[in-house]
């Protein structure tokens, strides 16, 4: 049923002129204020869905500023709501309005239904209405009970990258209504599992709203990860164990007061850079029908088509002022609505994009920066796009930190036993100076990590060479082909003992590394339980058990499990591997102590320009000295820790390391051993001691005697 509006005839359900301004739908507790930019629009009309699905269309006619609003004083949480724009529609000019068109608010904060496949949602003139998701007004209400934002510096925070259905969909302690849910996530028993880790932040994969295109659903394949946002203020309704229209806000809510409770961080991945409309062939359900040219980077040549430097068919247009206001509305959004804790940037280097090259001094970073709300939040970028110069590792503004590639790569070079990565691994090891200190950044803006959810688990990168993706129904085309992985001499799934155990010691390998270098560590969901996706390192499509945290795999995984948590225990216990400043390498004082750093060839002499060039080294030995943190505390005193000897061998073969001299410490004791399957082992040594390190081994090494520090 619809009842259009005519000038002159009041409709039954009392129409205010309401406010610009906040854009969206906003409950007051006695009505809803509904407003929504158009500049191209010559009438807009708000849709109110009833529950047999009947429309009323009430005519916007208050406009301030190319906004369209009114107040509705009977509309309450629950009312389901889109716009139809009238414009003019001509592509070869950019133009895209078609009243036919039931659209979606850029600002919706919950939404329900479903997207069907029905070509209307692609044809000009044809309706859409009863094809897609309406929008739903949402009581903002919420009893946050006290919570606090736990707020961790950098140099203290262990990121977890998650799944929320991923990560839920398999655990037995949870109970199966809320498997694959932000319910399931708050239940204690993942708590208590990223607790035992050392997680300190969780960074949850896209939970806007997004859709799943139909080019997947033909193939009975979905849009798993999330990457296909349209709703940048709504939580994701099929993540909600509640499925009554609006209550994803609510229990979105209450698992970021739990987490938080639990003294966890929660960070989003954001994806701002484009949206699931996808390109010129793409369905028609809320920006691209509000205002196309406003909203989207438009070939300048042919506006008819959009500039595309994310690879999914369309790049936001952030030189547009209310294109920036939705983004920067959305992040406040989160903020202050429900108490999220930062951001992580999905090719962000899209975001930098003024006119075509990437600027990182952007519109964009220059509105973060001056935000009261924003700027105070923990701000990620992952920093590069699929576009001209998108790699922009090192190169974003100093308030920012980055996924650094850089160290992805490097240390899956160092131990798979790539020659010549001594010199970049030790400055990857030690916080990647050369990128981000002259920014004025310290060694916590680079996001270490060695695996992520593109790309192959932990497990798959030490068990294949190559890509195995042929479920995703592309001939195995897609997903990267250069993976830097080694399958230890037999790819996939063997019982041979020997390539078994190689596997293992690889996985502590790369876990001990991750967990000790300077910088902000960011663990894979499931890496510590031997999470595989059967070599598949592109399983965005695939949304079953092939990416879902097999929970069972933590009885055959618990030594690694173990020795994941051992490692990070080791971190959070010494302010010795998470330094607040670089390491500067000068000597003591008094030029007789050794300074905060040395690193030594595995005969134990200082490293020389020579021996960093030895293309076919592989191990070296690194000093850290706990004594010279040269940093206050958190209180103004002065940190002291212990000390301690990193024994890298990444050669085919065992190797003797000699321990230094007296001067660096007269006994030591094994902290962490990459041989044994838990990190745990006796031993002790003294001064200029020989110590067999294995093949493929890091060994850590503790000081165990006091030395005073010289004041």
């Amino acid at each position: 049923m619809v009842r259009p509006d005519t000038p002159g005839d009041p409709t039954p359900l009392g129409v205010w002129p309401g406010a610009a301004y906040p854009l969206g739908a906003t409950y007051d507790g006695a009505g809803t204020n509904f407003s929504v930019f158009s500049e191209v629009a010559e009438r807009v009309e708000l849709c109110l869905i009833d529950p047999d699905g009947g429309e009323d269309r009430i005519s916007l006619d208050e406009v301030d500023g190319y906004v369209w609003h009114a107040y509705l004083p009977t509309v309450a949480p629950g009312q389901r709501y889109g716009f139809r724009v009238h414009g003019p529609y001509d592509p070869a000019r950019g133009l895209r309005c078609d009243s036919s068109k039931f659209l979606l608010d850029p600002y919706g904060k919950a939404f329900t239904g479903e997207f069907g496949a029905d070509p209307a949602l692609y044809t000009y003139g044809a309706d859409t209405l009863g094809h897609t998701m309406t929008g739903v007004v949402v009581d903002p209400s919420f009893d946050w009970a006290g919570d606090r934002a736990p707020r961790r510096p950098y140099h203290e925070t262990v990121i977890y990258e998650a799944h929320v259905k991923g990560m839920t969909m398999t655990h037995p302690a949870i109970p199966a209504r809320l498997r694959g849910t932000y319910a399931g996530l708050a239940h204690p028993a993942i708590i208590d599992h990223l607790l035992s880790l050392g997680v300190t932040a969780i960074e949850l994969m896209p939970v806007h709203q997004f859709l799943h295109d139909h080019v997947l659903l033909d193939r009975g394949l979905r849009n798993y990860w999330g990457y296909n946002s349209f709703g940048y203020l709504a939580p994701h309704r099929e993540y909600a164990a509640d499925s009554r229209a609006g209550a994803a806000v609510t229990e979105f809510k209450a698992m970021v007061r739990a987490l938080h409770g639990a003294g966890i961080e929660v960070i989003l991945d954001v994806v701002y850079n484009h949206t699931g409309e996808g390109n010129h062939l793409g369905p028609t359900i809320g920006l691209r029908g509000i205002d196309n040219a406003a909203y989207y980077r438009l070939a300048p040549a042919d506006p008819a088509h959009y500039m595309d430097y994310t690879g999914t068919g369309n790049s936001l247009n952030v030189r547009h002022p209310h294109t920036l206001q939705l983004i920067m509305d959305s992040l406040r959004y989160w903020v202050l609505d429900t108490h999220v804790d930062g951001f992580r940037f999905d090719l962000a280097a899209t975001l930098a994009r003024e006119l075509h090259d990437v600027d990182r001094l952007s519109t964009f970073f220059d509105l973060v920066q001056q935000d009261p709300v924003v700027s105070q939040v923990k701000l990620i970028a992952e920093p590069w796009d699929v576009g001209e110069g998108g790699y922009q590792v090192g190169n974003f503004p100093g308030l920012w930190t980055e996924w650094n590639g850089k160290y992805r790569d490097t240390v899956r070079d160092y131990w798979r036993g790539r020659p010549a990565t001594l010199g970049e691994f030790a400055s990857r090891f030690t916080g990647s100076s050369d990128l981000y200190e002259a920014t004025g950044r310290r060694p916590s803006a680079s996001i270490n990590f060695v695996t992520a959810h593109d790309g192959f688990t932990l497990r798959d990168l030490v068990s294949y060479n190559d890509k195995h993706n042929h479920a995703n129904g592309e001939d195995n085309r897609d997903g990267e082909d250069y993976n830097r992985s080694w399958n230890c001499g037999i790819e996939g799934p063997t019982d041979d003992p020997e390539v078994c155990a190689l596997r293992d010691r690889q996985s502590r390998n790369m876990i001990a590394t991750l967990a000790l270098s300077q910088g902000t560590p960011m663990l894979l969901h499931g890496d510590e339980i031997g999470r595989t996706q059967h070599g598949n390192n592109n399983a965005y499509c695939q949304d079953s058990p092939l990416t879902w945290m097999d929970w069972g795999a933590a009885q055959k995984y618990a030594d690694l499990l173990a020795f994941t948590r051992a490692a990070f225990a080791l971190r959070r216990a010494h302010p010795v591997f998470r330094r607040r400043r670089f390491f500067d390498g000068r000597p003591g004082a008094d030029d007789h102590r050794p300074g905060d750093i040395a690193w030594f060839t595995p005969g134990g002499t200082e490293m020389t320009t020579a021996d960093w060039n030895t293309g076919f080294a592989r191990s070296l030995a690194v000093f850290l000295n706990g004594e010279a943190i040269a940093e206050p505390g958190p209180r103004g005193e002065r940190v002291r820790d212990d000390s301690f000897l990193l024994c890298f061998n990444a050669h085919d073969a065992p190797l003797d390391f000699a321990v230094p001299g007296p001067e660096f410490g007269a006994h030591w004791s094994v902290a962490l051993d990459c041989s044994t399957p838990t990190g745990r082992a006796d031993a002790t040594y003294p001064a200029a001691a020989t110590v067999a390190v294995p093949a493929r081994c890091l060994l850590v090494l503790r000081r165990t005697e006091a030395t005073p520090i010289s004041r």
